[in-house]
């Protein structure tokens, strides 16, 4: 993940679900138009949480961004927790909505590759993909992906789910 220009924030969020809400949030506040990579990090330790980091494409704003999120109240930390960032903000988000081929997602996005669970080769650029309006790519080795599972009908999903159950809601 090459982002020159970071910032990360630990709010104290306990799920994603949390972390994803603050992200779009706040970023309507920050200086950009929209900013390149808003992405939540699991932090591990005495206290895990979920943190932020929003990435700017120039280090002129970066001053301006920490100053804002100070404003609102947060915690401005230089960089990104770890490497392995899952993108909630990213460029061209926003048009994978419905049923997409996976050519199409990856021209309309920042996403470098889709990858399906269990399968080791390449996915057909044809394969339908059933977005769920949920697409939440992950950094791995300084490339956006995105891990899907086969889905009915024949078509991929993304492996996370919009709604997931929480553990044990029946207990």
């Amino acid at each position: 993940m090459n982002r020159p220009y970071a910032v990360g924030v630990r709010a104290g969020l306990r799920s994603l679900a949390e972390a994803d809400h603050l992200l779009r949030t706040l970023a309507p506040v920050l200086p950009l138009a929209e900013p390149e990579f808003g992405c939540t990090h699991l932090v591990r330790g005495d206290r895990p949480q979920v943190a932020l980091s929003f990435s700017v494409p120039t280090e002129a704003l970066l001053s301006t961004v920490r100053q804002r999120l100070a404003d609102q109240g947060y915690e401005a930390v230089p960089g990104v927790p770890d490497a392995v960032g899952r993108a909630v903000l990213y460029p061209g988000a926003a048009r994978l909505t419905g049923t997409l081929t996976v050519a199409e997602v990856l021209s309309a996005s920042a996403i470098d590759r889709v990858t399906v669970l269990g399968s080791p080769g390449p996915v057909d650029p044809d394969q339908r993909l059933v977005t769920r309006d949920h697409v939440r790519p992950q950094w791995q080795d300084g490339e956006l992906v995105l891990a899907a599972m086969p889905a009915v009908g024949g078509t991929l999903a993304p492996f996370e789910v919009p709604n997931p159950t929480p553990c044990c809601a029946n207990h």
